[in-house]
């Protein structure tokens, strides 16, 4: 069944609450801190490995990373939960045709179904063996075994821009040990946009939630049986250890399929649109919920990670707050930036917070996925520096006191 092209009360909502929002300033300078020994299992048919850290700072993006010392110790041989120079990054680009759903075209009034199906075009990154002055990324290279699968982040991007544009943060996702799953949305990516004149084709957003899981199933199952479409996923990713994570937009599409208590424009809840799916954790950037929907957290919901600046002038820190006092669970954490923007803390280009997001997130879904043991608990870790970032773990996160006006323009920067 095809859906309808409505769902424009999506269409830049953060707009809409800019009189009623703002943010708090902070001091963009970053104190270099160690990271604790950690391990995430590559592989069971190699001698054993321990990491630890000879550097004190976190990586800041494409071709940098932490060295590390290692030593044997019993065990597999260990990919670190911080990326690393000896593990780079494979890269894969698979389709995936979801027949039942439609693409429109913007450009047109009213929109008009630019397509019967739904060709989501995917990015697949994967730890390799890195070759000292090799590239970051080798298209096609072979995964560095792991038994049991690697761990899965399956990430959603934001409104005009692709995947590629965070190849910063999901590239250290991808080092330090864990498959990273990116679809380009038929109508949000930044050649769709182009290509419909520059139109607002922010309605189809309602519908990426159901891109997200349909990407979901069509990576466990050709990693469960070979795909000639998509060989590198035979055997790659492990089932019982899925995270879901977006940012901008793809944030937005992450919190409607984990928490809207509302249908989908197919008329199907969006509740149960991942079933049968073992999501263990939910990763926000910068993101929020949708006009006049209802949020919660159902029963046995995966632990939450949210990040958001309060400097912030795209997506505000106050909707974003919004979200996370609705997600009513113990485990859940605010990661608050203190003076980065909507796009550089995850782009790479905001270096500061760029490492704390790195950091952060990697311990998260480290843990959270069961994947590797930290000496240090996730709120204190988060709160290690304080001029870049603060940690929440209680109910209410942030306070939002003396906060400055919110403009709602959103771009690159």
């Amino acid at each position: 069944m095809n859906e309808s092209p409505h769902g424009h009360a999506w269409r830049r909502w953060r707009f809409a609450s800019a009189l009623n929002v703002a943010v708090i300033p902070w001091v963009a300078t970053f104190a270099p801190h160690a990271i604790e020994p950690t391990q995430l299992v590559a592989s069971v048919n190699q001698p054993p490995v321990s990491i630890s850290s000879t550097r004190t700072t976190i990586p800041t993006g494409l071709n940098t990373t932490t060295a590390a010392t290692r030593t044997k110790t019993g065990g597999a041989h260990a990919v670190p939960a911080v990326p690393t120079r000896t593990v780079a990054v494979g890269i894969v680009r698979c389709t995936f045709i979801d027949s039942t759903r439609s693409v429109f075209d913007y450009a047109t009034t009213p929109p008009s179904v630019r397509s019967s199906h739904r060709t989501l075009l995917t990015e697949i990154r994967y730890p390799i063996s890195a070759v000292t002055g090799g590239p970051n990324e080798t298209p096609g290279a072979a995964p560095l075994a792991r038994g049991g699968g690697y761990p899965v982040i399956v990430f959603a991007h934001g409104y005009d821009v692709s995947p590629d544009t965070y190849a910063a943060l999901l590239d250290d996702w991808a080092r330090a040990g864990f498959v990273v799953v990116a679809p380009f949305f038929p109508d949000e990516k930044f050649s769709a946009v182009t290509a419909q004149n520059g139109a607002d084709t922010e309605g189809d957003l309602a519908n990426e939630p159901g891109d997200v899981a349909f990407v979901t199933r069509q990576v466990l199952q050709s990693s469960n049986h070979a795909s000639p479409s998509c060989p590198v996923l035979h055997g790659l990713v492990n089932p019982s250890h899925i995270a879901l994570a977006g940012q901008s937009d793809g944030a937005n599409a992450v919190a409607t399929l984990a928490y809207n208590q509302g249908l989908d424009p197919q008329g199907v809840s969006y509740a149960s649109l991942d079933s049968g799916l073992n999501i263990q954790a939910i990763l926000i950037l910068s993101g929020q919920e949708a006009p006049a929907q209802t949020y919660a957290a159902p029963a046995g919901s995966p632990p939450l990670l949210m990040v958001q600046s309060v400097q912030d002038q795209c997506n505000s820190i106050r909707s974003a707050v919004t979200l996370y006092r609705d997600v009513h669970r113990d485990n859940k954490w605010f990661l608050e930036l203190q003076t980065a923007h909507h796009l550089p803390p995850y782009d790479g280009i905001d270096k500061p917070a760029f490492r704390v997001v790195v950091g952060t997130t990697v311990h998260f879904l480290a843990t959270t996925l069961q994947v590797a043991k930290l000496s240090m608990s996730l709120l204190n870790y988060g709160n290690r520096t304080p001029t870049v970032a603060q940690m929440f773990n209680n109910q209410a996160g942030p306070s939002l006191t003396n906060l400055p006006p919110f403009t709602g323009v959103c771009g690159l920067t």
